[in-house]
């Protein structure tokens, strides 16, 4: 079912040679700039007009009114509720720990620098509901946005069109994490609101976090220096390096876990073992047949965003998987942690048999934001430092100022700038 590609031998750079999705973010720019603009201009009227012609949904109240979001709670399947309270607690005991402290360095008696760590002021939270609804990705953003200390938090899911609302289980999720400002806009019209503000009551953000279609992408794109971004997320991506260890039902089982988000998804196996490569398409086709969603599976796996790339040995395969740079990156091969600690590029890595991708989507503790298309050989995923930002505070004193202002002063008039000297030398005369 997946596409075959032969690296065996290959000295060309991977980056050229592995399969992608085909997306064009610069066009969808353009066709969701008219929506942004509208809402910049005329507020909510312009999103009630963008939700009723493009998801089929008339609102009246953009908000979710508070008993909404109670009911939710209330009307919670118990399995569920105790999965998702499972989830927070564990995300907020890993997110608790990223939390960086205020650091002061001491230069002189009277000179230091303090690092201090400040959270954003406001966000906005963006969960997608479209092929498939997301209350795990609600933890996702709001844990570490709450454990940053940010002190206004708004989510906004897209409405369903026999509700109105945001998905029953996103809500009950925002309720347990006591979130009460929550929008029933999806798409693009929901992070320009954010980014804008809507003239009803919700206020513009500072910064937006959140997957989304590549229509959100395109917004986020847009808005990008008006609001802080975390990403431009593309469709999910899931590559396994494996060797001849590996359980040929696990990896099957793994590569259709990311095939069912999206039609795009892209599942990716490398590996040097032809003998895994053939058991594990057997089980693929066994597996696809057993599965619920096989339309949306099967595209996504005969894509040509979805391969197998088989490789000469593994030193091979570090450097096709730090090539492609997975959002998902599993190692199932012999002594597995000391492959996984040679990899540079990923946005989480999953190590060993029992850790599969489904595990960081729901209860590992770790974020399931992660880098798309590519984005992890230089981004993060989210984080609790996504919502803080670095602020110096630099306090000289006199004697402090006096052991550099010559340097200070040298370096002005290297740089053609003498009053940045002159700023330090009228301080010392009369």
């Amino acid at each position: 079912m997946l596409n075959r590609i032969d690296l065996r031998g290959s000295t060309t750079d991977p980056r050229r040679l592995l399969p992608r999705a085909a997306l064009d973010v610069s066009v969808a720019t353009e066709q969701v700039r008219p929506i942004v603009e509208a809402i910049r201009e005329h507020g909510a009227s312009a999103v009630r007009d963008a939700t009723r012609r493009l998801d089929g949904v008339e609102l009246t109240d953009l908000r979710v009114p508070a008993e909404a979001i109670a009911a939710a709670e209330a009307g919670l399947d118990p399995a569920v509720r105790a999965a998702l309270l499972e989830s927070i607690k564990r995300a907020r005991k890993v997110h608790g720990d990223q939390r960086r402290t205020e650091v002061t360095t001491l230069l002189s008696t009277s000179g230091t620098v303090t690092q201090r760590w400040v959270p954003v002021r406001r966000v906005g939270l963006y969960v997608p509901g479209g092929l498939a609804v997301y209350p795990s990705s609600v933890i996702m953003n709001v844990v570490p946005a709450q454990v940053a200390g940010v002190p206004s938090i708004a989510v906004t899911s897209p409405p369903q069109k026999d509700t109105g609302l945001p998905n029953v289980n996103i809500l009950a999720a925002c309720a347990l994490l006591g979130v009460d400002e929550v929008y029933a806009v999806g798409g693009a019209q929901a992070v320009a609101m954010f980014g804008y503000g809507d003239q009803e009551g919700c206020e513009p953000v500072d910064m937006i976090t959140g997957p989304g279609n590549i229509w959100v992408t395109a917004a986020k794109r847009l808005l990008r220096g008006v609001v802080g971004i975390d990403a431009e997320a593309g469709p999910t991506e899931i590559a396994i390096l494996a060797d001849d260890t590996a359980d040929p039902r696990h990896v099957a089982a793994d590569l259709i876990s990311q095939a069912e988000h999206d039609p795009l998804a892209a599942s990716v196996l490398v590996t040097p073992s032809l003998e895994l490569v053939e058991a594990v398409e057997q089980e693929v086709a066994r597996q696809v047949a057993a599965t619920k969603h096989v339309q949306r599976v099967t595209e996504a796996l005969t894509g040509t965003q979805s391969a197998t790339v088989i490789v000469d040995d593994l030193e091979q395969g570090l450097r096709v998987v730090d090539a492609y740079g997975a959002e998902h990156l599993e190692i199932q091969t012999r002594d597995a942690r000391a492959v996984a600690e040679r990899v540079w590029n990923a946005g989480a890595i999953f190590v060993g048999a029992w850790s599969p991708v489904s595990l960081g989507d729901y209860c590992a503790g770790s974020n399931h934001v992660l880098p798309t298309g590519g984005c992890a050989r230089h981004s993060s995923g989210l984080s609790t430092q996504t919502f803080l930002r670095g602020v110096q505070l630099i306090e000289y004193g006199r004697d402090a100022l006096a052991e550099v202002a010559d340097h200070v002063v040298a370096l002005s008039e290297a740089e053609d700038l003498p009053a940045h000297g002159a700023a330090v030398k009228v301080r010392f005369t009369q």
